[in-house]
């Protein structure tokens, strides 16, 4: 099944997610180098060690959905834009508007 053509406005879209994901994943990445300044006592270190977890998670959330974005992208180029990595259908416009990286149709991103 050939997708309707995305709107002109989604690879635009696309790329200005991409580019502040990649802004926050490099944003993170200076703030755990530098790292927080703290004393040498067992609560700083817990503190800090709570606090590079959490930042661990989010950077892992952010590449994550960099990978989508990009996944997007490849997709656009190679023309499967629109389809449903499952069951080959048209993902709909609204649900494209909504999350343009969406990789399946609302049907088949609802089941397990």
């Amino acid at each position: 099944m050939t997708p309707d053509a995305p709107p002109v406005d989604v690879r635009s879209r696309l790329e200005q997610e991409r580019a502040e994901l990649t802004a926050r994943l490099a944003e993170l990445d200076v703030a755990q180098v530098a790292g927080p300044a703290y004393d040498h006592n067992f609560a700083d270190t817990s503190q800090v060690t709570a606090e590079r977890g959490e930042a661990g998670a989010l950077a892992q959330s952010l590449n994550e959905a960099l990978a989508q974005v990009e996944h997007a992208i490849a997709k656009l180029a190679d023309g499967t834009y629109g389809i449903c990595e499952r069951c080959g259908g048209q993902i709909g416009s609204a649900r494209l508007e909504a999350k343009p990286a969406a990789r399946l149709c609302i049907a088949c991103a609802s089941q397990p």
